[in-house]
């Protein structure tokens, strides 16, 4: 039996500030801007307000800042 698609088990959309974040759509996760791996909203603890992008890891975030991606 298939389970009916919940929006909120997908991905999020988020405004990234200083202090926090704002959430546009609920979801599940966040993209990680460097690696691409998923980042679950109760774990995320990395963004740039400036960039508007989330990281899955201190490193990741230091990559980011410094425009460096993982492909």
């Amino acid at each position: 039996m298939d389970m009916p698609f919940n929006p909120r088990d997908g991905e999020a959309k988020l405004r990234y500030g200083d202090a926090g974040f704002q959430v546009l759509v609920p979801g599940r996760y966040v993209i990680c801007a460097v690696t691409g791996m998923r980042i679950d909203i109760e774990r995320l603890k990395y963004w740039s307000a400036e960039r508007q992008e989330a990281y899955v890891n201190a490193n990741a975030a230091l990559q980011g800042m410094r425009g460096q991606r993982i492909d």
